[in-house]
């Protein structure tokens, strides 16, 4: 088929994604961080004063991001006095931003920090170390702003998450796990003595995800948990006693914490709580926690990311649409007024070429992106989008690489398949045990599916995905024969080198998707092995600098497919991570992704 013409470019869509995250409001004055793709992928962060002028606090080649967990999260705080903390990703210390704008150190070298926030003069945050022998250890420290001893609270578990400090300032709240789970699988609320020590776990255990606790007063807390199958808000007393649930649905009040420091909900001035929640998207209300009441805010966002900032009876978070970037918004609770703070909107085409997606079941749940005018022969090509994690979800974000694609003429449908968050935890752990194949199966279905509505020419589907997403696509492509052809970003195709040097937030990861180390059993499922059963095309992009997943992943199967003369290209971009940041690399790639498709669709 010959492509439509489109007035979206591969550098539109790569220097698109100046993306907001992190909010903080303070004295009427609001902060933020931005991610830069044309600035080499820098994050700076960005005040916006209470008259509305916009400031840069971080000027190159300062950038505040985070290793932690290597997905990092908030790698910044503010001071009562307005005076900015961060992260500094080059030596990964924390810096404090005095007046004069000069950044001065707070920390040596040797730690990452993340999880920030200020209290009593004192930075307090999740701090990781890497020793010589390669060995990690995570603790929740203090941190005087004055210079001074940094002092360890929390030892002895594998990971910490959530620190918050009482507001009679005697107790600290974390949330702890331990190898082999993850935090969406089990984790402990724990409550640590500041003077005179003693610990205890308030709420959780192997079996139940808690997290997000925010104290309500002196001797009780917020918090949220999957108890019921579902992660709904509950109350509880500080030693653990009389945990009530706040408001029950058969909804999710939070996201799964790939990144430290995200908050999905938040204490209002009057004592109401701002909470996300949904199926998929999270949409923004307000909860009354006496009544259990949750009224939905009537704003022009169908999604925020789970980062709130609460100032009296506003909140502030990101928001977005399918037509509408990831947006630094303001809402007040009282009226129910919503207005922008920033958002970048310099590089949107016109709104006609932006698909609005639409839920479908296929027979998972989905979202159709339709193409954009008439199909020469009436029926077009698709690509399924497969998302990573993949304890993720596909969400309705605006996304100019789908509008990209349908902008000349190919459809795109984003797979919510077994394991995806947002559908509650018994639709998460379909995946246990079964990755690689019901992740799979799922794909594949959707594909068939489209291609029986008559949504799709069966002979013109091809897959795409990243991470996680990536080794589903090269599985898929080894297990059918329904794609055309796959597209791996930084995907994982042999499951014993990913074990043995990947990352360590996620290096027992495997044991919950597949199952305990077993030759058999990983040759039964890793795409390196299936390899003979791949028939079609396939295009694999890499980063040559991924602590998560390593190049030789997709080098390895770039050389079996080509051992075997099925056509592959094999892309890999010098100082790219997990995830391409910079412009000329995204570039690159979807211009490599474009040409692909014109010649499995021609």
């Amino acid at each position: 088929m010959p492509f439509w013409p489109s007035p979206i470019s591969t550098r539109d869509v790569a220097g698109s994604s100046v993306r907001p995250g992190w909010p903080t409001a303070q004295n009427g004055r609001v902060w933020w961080t931005e991610d830069r793709p044309d600035e080499g992928g820098r994050t700076t962060i960005v005040c916006r004063a209470a008259d509305g002028t916009r400031h840069e606090l971080l000027q190159a080649p300062w950038s505040a991001r985070t290793r932690v967990h290597e997905y990092g999260g908030r790698p910044y705080a503010v001071t009562p006095e307005g005076e900015v903390v961060f992260a500094n990703l080059k030596d990964q210390r924390l810096y404090i931003l005095r007046d004069n704008g000069e950044p001065k150190p707070l920390t040596e070298e040797g730690g990452r920090y993340a999880d920030l926030s200020v209290r009593d003069g004192q930075v307090w945050c999740v701090r990781e170390r890497h020793d010589d022998d390669g060995k990690v250890t995570r603790s929740i420290v203090s941190i005087p702003l004055d210079g001074g001893e940094i002092l360890e609270w929390a030892t002895g578990c594998d990971f910490y998450a959530s620190p918050a400090i009482s507001p009679d300032g005697r107790h600290l709240a974390y949330v702890c796990w331990n190898h082999p789970r993850m935090p969406w699988n089990g984790t402990e609320l724990r409550v640590t003595r500041l003077a005179g020590g003693g610990s205890w776990t308030v709420k959780g255990g192997l079996a139940e995800s808690v997290l997000a606790p925010t104290w309500k007063d002196d001797s009780s807390l917020y918090l949220v948990s999957d108890c019921s199958g579902w992660w709904n808000l509950y109350e509880v007393g500080l030693h653990g006693d009389g945990p009530r649930a706040i408001h029950s649905a058969e909804e999710e009040f939070t996201l799964p914490p790939w990144r430290l420091g995200g908050l999905p909900y938040t204490v209002l001035g009057d004592g109401r709580l701002a909470v996300l929640h949904g199926r998929g998207d999270l949409r923004l209300g307000v909860l009354d926690p006496v009544s259990g009441t949750l009224t939905d805010l009537d704003v022009p966002y169908d999604g925020w990311d789970a980062a709130l900032a609460a100032e009296g009876t506003s909140v502030v978070g990101i928001g977005y649409a399918p037509t509408t970037p990831r947006s630094v918004i303001s809402v007040d609770t009282a009226s129910g007024e919503s207005r922008s703070l920033w958002g970048d909107q310099s590089r949107l085409p016109d709104p006609a070429y932006l698909p609005v997606p639409r839920a479908v079941e296929s027979p998972v749940p989905a979202f159709l992106y339709p193409p954009y005018g008439p199909a020469t022969d009436g029926v077009p090509p698709f690509v399924i989008f497969v998302h990573g994690g993949p304890t993720a979800h596909a969400d309705t974000a605006l996304d100019l690489e789908k509008a990209f694609l349908t902008s000349r003429g190919i459809g795109v449908l984003d797979v919510n398949y077994g394991g995806s968050t947002g559908y509650g935890r018994a639709y998460r752990d379909r995946l246990k045990g079964q990755w690689g194949l019901v992740d799979v199966a799922d794909t594949v279905a959707a594909a068939e599916w489209l291609a029986a509505e008559g949504l799709a020419d069966p002979r013109r589907i091809a897959v795409r995905g990243g991470s996680a997403g990536g080794w589903t696509v090269m599985a898929a492509c080894c297990r059918s024969d329904v794609f055309a052809g796959g597209v791996s970003y930084f995907g994982v195709s042999a499951l014993a080198p990913l074990a043995a040097h990947t990352h360590d937030f996620e290096s027992r990861y495997m044991e919950w998707l597949v199952g305990p180390a077993d030759p058999q059993v990983y040759a039964s499922r890793e795409p390196l092995a299936l390899v003979d059963g791949v028939t079609c095309p396939m295009l694999l992009l890499q980063g040559l600098d991924d602590p998560v997943v390593p190049a030789e992943q997709s080098a390895a199967f770039a050389e079996a497919l080509s051992e075997r003369g099925v056509p592959c290209t094999y892309l890999a971009f010098e100082g790219e991570s997990h995830g391409f940041r910079r412009t000329e690399t995204r570039v690159a790639a979807l211009a490599a992704e474009l040409a692909f498709y014109q010649q499995l669709f021609a």
